[in-house]
């Protein structure tokens, strides 16, 4: 057994190893330059069309734009914005926070593209149900062969990927979080896991968008208040921690306390790796839900879209990020989500790691949610919609699994497929960038193009 889990790091070693961050970051700044830097200069238009509806005559989908919206970001603000920023920073030191907030630079031009792409290319199926994301966009974008082996080949990763990273996995570290603060045991964790997942998503699409949609908002809200609030406490401090980040991105950090330091490429990896694993930019699994909003604009998707790497990235981890260092524990020694807790604690003493319980518990939880319809999506595409049911109740179940089990195997068998998933979706964005590049000028030219009409 010890072969095939030595076996199995060796492969996620590889997957996630610095090819892997070439190819995202890489692909990222071709679409970011290929688009004029539109996903930065919209962003302000993006933000405003949060609240802006669709007119009835565009409105093709089963969930509102700011639904879309919110069940992918219910996906990707999870606990990687508590514990993947606390394992960048202690293992790459401050300066691995600069290289975050450039992989969310570069991830607003991936997951506009994904957005754009995956309305564009949509399919509705028997139920009347609008379905997409990078499965359809690799098939009836490239077309022949090519094209559907890697929309099968991506489908077949992320439907893995479900079980593990957005099922097992987020249960673990709910009930991992509830033992250490409030002694419940993983098995009751898990049984309410099953339950509280399995009433949404037993509604399909239109639920886990109604839940996402009123839970998301509520829990970054209160997320980062509490991270405000450690700030404003630490207001002397954000100055000098700001000079660290900035200064450690380009200068190896010495070791001091418990942080053994850390040269500028250890920065740079860990903070574009742990980056790219909170906002998902790059990997497929946003687009899945943007293809469901009721548009028939892509390009208006596109820039919603984009709004939610701006969110999870460069507003919730950089609150993580400021309050883990202007509190001074980054040199404590500890990392993880124990780093963050103990940062939230050293200026909230008593209550600050109820606010990262809190975080966990509820990230985890949506997490699960918008998982559990992207691997529905890829399973339907790969066998079509009579196993669906069975589907669901095998996700399920799988939450029961992880709260009780130890995973480092699944974690890793996860990670592998999870990061794989990006291979197909980068070709394809690459490929199908000329594409992108003429519907986001006709769109900003007065000349949009609209599903179903003429282009």
């Amino acid at each position: 057994m010890n072969g095939v889990t030595e076996s199995v790091n060796f492969i996620d070693g590889v997957v996630w190893g610095p090819v892997m961050m070439v190819l995202l970051v890489g692909v990222g700044l071709y679409l970011q330059f290929g688009l004029k830097a539109v996903p930065i200069r919209k962003l302000g238009r993006g933000l405003a069309l949060l609240g802006k509806p669709q007119p009835a005559k565009r409105a093709d989908g089963e969930i509102s734009p700011f639904s879309a919206l919110m069940t992918a970001l219910s996906a990707t603000v999870g606990v990687g914005n508590i514990a993947g920023v606390a394992t960048a920073i202690a293992s790459g030191g401050p300066g691995a926070v600069f290289w975050i907030w450039v992989t969310g630079l570069v991830g607003m031009a991936t997951k506009y593209a994904e957005a754009v792409l995956a309305v564009r290319f949509r399919e509705v199926d028997d139920n009347g149900d609008h379905c997409g994301g990078p499965m359809y966009y690799l098939r009836n974008g490239l077309k022949g062969s090519y094209g559907r082996f890697l929309g099968m080949a991506f489908a077949i990763f992320a439907a893995f990927a479900a079980f593990g990273i957005g099922s097992a996995v987020q249960a673990n570290s709910v009930a991992d979080g509830l033992e250490g603060a409030f002694a419940i045991p993983h098995w009751a964790t898990g049984v309410a896991m099953v339950v509280l997942v399995g009433i949404v998503t037993v509604g399909g699409i239109r639920r886990i968008a109604l839940v996402a949609s009123k839970l998301v908002p509520f829990m970054v809200v209160v997320y980062s208040l509490g991270g405000i609030l450690v700030l404003i406490l630490n207001a002397g401090r954000i100055a000098t921690a700001l000079d660290l980040i900035f200064t450690y991105a380009f200068t190896p950090a010495a070791a001091r306390g418990g942080f053994a330091g850390a040269a500028v490429m250890a920065a740079m990896r860990f903070g574009i790796a742990r980056g790219l694993f909170s906002n998902e930019a790059g990997l497929g699994s946003a687009p899945i839900a943007h293809a469901a909003a009721r548009t028939r604009d892509p390009v208006r998707q596109g820039l919603i879209a984009m709004v939610g790497v701006f969110i999870d990235t460069l507003v919730v981890c950089s609150i993580t990020a400021l309050v883990i260092i202007s509190s001074g524990q980054w040199s404590s020694g500890k990392s993880g989500a124990a780093l963050t807790s103990l940062s939230f604690n050293a200026s909230l003493t008593g209550i600050g790691q109820y606010v990262v319980i809190v975080g966990v518990v509820l990230f985890a939880y949506s997490t699960a949610l918008s998982w559990s319809f992207y691997g529905e999506k890829c399973f339907q595409y790969l066998f079509g919609l009579r196993l669906i049911n069975y589907y669901r109740i095998v996700f399920v179940l799988f939450l029961a699994v992880g709260a009780t089990a130890k995973l480092n195997l699944v974690w890793n068998l996860a990670d592998i497929a999870n990061g794989l998933m990006a291979i197909p979706n980068l070709i394809g964005l690459a490929v199908l960038s000329p594409i992108l590049f003429k519907m986001t000028r006709d769109y900003f030219d007065g000349r949009p193009y609209l599903l179903g009409e003429a282009w």
